[in-house]
């Protein structure tokens, strides 16, 4: 029997209509307010001819879907994961997968696993095939239905696709960048119910300004910041080189830097590991997880 199955099964019939209504919705917004809004031009997009701007639409499309939708769920998911330990604890479900041959390791792994890196790799893709519709919709209202038809997509697909697995191969470097939080965060909830979170932030925030306030020591803001910004660039920007997308540029020179960038900020977001507050955060995270399922252990022996 696959153990890891059950698990993932769980986690799709419990939040599969909340996973589809957090794509669905913004994507029928976008595409209620492109349809019937109005969206001016600057005056220099007169000067661009008819492929120039249906390229320049498509590849903003395409980019900006994938990131928002990605963003959508990847924060929804984040915050689902913070009450992940005591979710079994209030239906008395903890019994049921008691009777599973599934450790409480793989109870509270496995749910991780699918909120903070299956979940939002999919909204990657999802975004990325909501980008091609709302690039359609742009195009054929401000340019034309054929031009969308003739644009180049044999480079348009190869570089948002290069965009999209730079995104999702950097996000499970990302989610160890902010295990000890995450968990953190976890156990917190687990300990004080729906005020764990809200209190933990107080005391980060209020314990890093009275040691730099009062005993001069910045360690745990600077901390806090360095296991951010390593998530972030994890993502991307790691190489420091970024895509940008203005006048200067034209819309096939981004397209055809995208794959080449996307490799060689993946490489950096590698070498960025070798970091001692990663691996410091690395252990710190098993730490947590053995005392989060140490406490998930005591709490299903006692019944509570």
């Amino acid at each position: 029997m696959n153990k890891t199955l059950p698990l993932m099964q769980r986690e799709w019939l419990q939040h599969r209509f909340a996973w589809a209504l957090l794509v669905l919705v913004p994507l029928g917004l976008a595409l209620l307010l492109l349809s019937v809004g109005q969206i001016e031009f600057d005056s220099a997009w007169g000067e661009h001819t008819a492929p120039q701007r249906s390229l320049w639409l498509s590849t903003i499309a395409l980019l900006a879907t994938t990131v928002v939708i990605f963003l959508v769920v990847g924060v929804t998911s984040l915050f689902i994961t913070f009450g992940l330990a005591r979710r079994d604890h209030g239906d008395r479900s903890i019994e049921f997968w008691l009777s599973l041959p599934i450790s409480h390791s793989q109870s509270l792994a496995v749910p991780l696993l699918v909120h903070l890196v299956l979940v939002p790799a999919a909204a990657l893709l999802a975004g990325l095939a909501g980008g091609y519709v709302l690039s359609l919709l742009l195009v054929t209202r401000f340019v034309g239905l054929g031009d969308w038809f003739a644009l180049p997509w044999g480079s348009i697909a190869p570089a948002t696709m290069a965009f999209t697995l730079r995104l999702a191969a950097g996000l499970p470097l990302a989610m160890m960048w902010l295990s000890p939080l995450i968990l953190l965060a976890m156990l917190a909830n687990a300990l004080l119910r729906r005020w764990g979170v809200p209190v933990l932030a107080v005391a980060l925030g209020v314990g890093s300004g009275v040691l730099q306030g009062v005993f001069g020591f910045h360690g745990l803001s600077e901390t806090l910041l360095r296991l951010v910004r390593g998530a972030g660039l994890s993502l991307a920007g790691a190489s420091g080189e970024g895509v940008s997308l203005d006048d200067e540029k034209s819309p096939d020179m981004v397209l055809s830097h995208l794959p080449g960038w996307a490799l060689q900020d993946f490489g950096a977001a590698l070498q960025n590991l070798a970091d001692p507050v990663f691996v410091g955060g690395l252990a710190v995270s098993a730490a947590l997880f053995a005392v989060l399922v140490a406490w998930r252990t005591r709490g299903a022996s006692s019944g509570h």
